[in-house]
């Protein structure tokens, strides 16, 4: 079996757990769920991990792409790799992410998604990074809906508007929680499953920024530039 490249990881997030790679299976086998692992991860992971495939930045944590990079390149079995990282939520090592921060069938998905998701983009839900500028319509309401998928992103990384009352419209069609808001100014509530977040405020011409304020969203790039002419 290919030697586990432990030494990968930040020290604060080492695994110890090169001897026993060869004893840790998949612990979630066929049952677990990695579409769901997906959002779970964004939700609960995303804040502190970067894994290009789920669109996060995290900088906390480790970046998982490159923890096991030469290890994918080295011919481990992505079940190796699902079991260390199903060990690494149950017991964390260096005291930075908390035990079982996802319990269960839910740690089992988390694995299941992180270990086929490493070194890949678009995977278990698909993907897609932000494109393109939302325009303000003839009501001066500009529409800045999430990405549906639970990655932390809206689906455009620019609006535009005209100044005055202006109004910011963000859709949540997934299950993770997101809202938008202004940098020094108002912010809507926070939403999911197709509910919609809203904020208006009066604004000059000028360049602002809209984001996301649940914990560590923005950090992992769910924000953008509001351009008001």
């Amino acid at each position: 079996m290919p030697r586990l490249r432990v030494n990968l990881l930040p020290p604060a997030c080492a695994i110890a757990l090169a001897a026993a790679a060869a004893a840790l299976g998949a612990c979630g086998g066929d049952n677990a769920d990695p579409a769901a692992g997906k959002q779970l991860f964004t939700q609960r992971c995303g804040a502190c991990h970067v894994l290009a495939d789920a669109g996060t930045k995290g900088v906390q944590g480790p970046n998982l792409d490159l923890a096991f990079k030469e290890d994918v390149a080295d011919g481990l079995g992505r079940s190796t790799i699902e079991g260390v990282v199903r060990k690494q939520i149950q017991l964390p090592q260096g005291g930075v992410m908390p035990a079982n921060l996802v319990t269960g069938k839910d740690a089992d998905a988390v694995a299941a998604y992180v270990a086929s998701a490493i070194g890949r983009k678009g995977g278990a839900t698909g993907g897609g990074g932000p494109s393109g500028t939302a325009k303000a319509n003839a009501k001066n309401e500009v529409a800045i809906p999430t990405d549906p998928s639970g990655q932390l992103a809206y689906q455009v990384k620019s609006a535009t508007a005209k100044a005055g009352k202006v109004t910011l419209v963000s859709k949540n069609d997934a299950s993770v929680p997101h809202d938008i808001a202004l940098k020094g100014g108002p912010a809507g509530p926070v939403v999911s499953g197709g509910a919609t977040s809203k904020i208006t405020a009066n604004l000059k011409p000028g360049t602002y920024t809209f984001y996301c304020t649940v914990p560590g969203h923005e950090q992992a790039g769910m924000k953008g530039t509001l351009t008001v002419k």
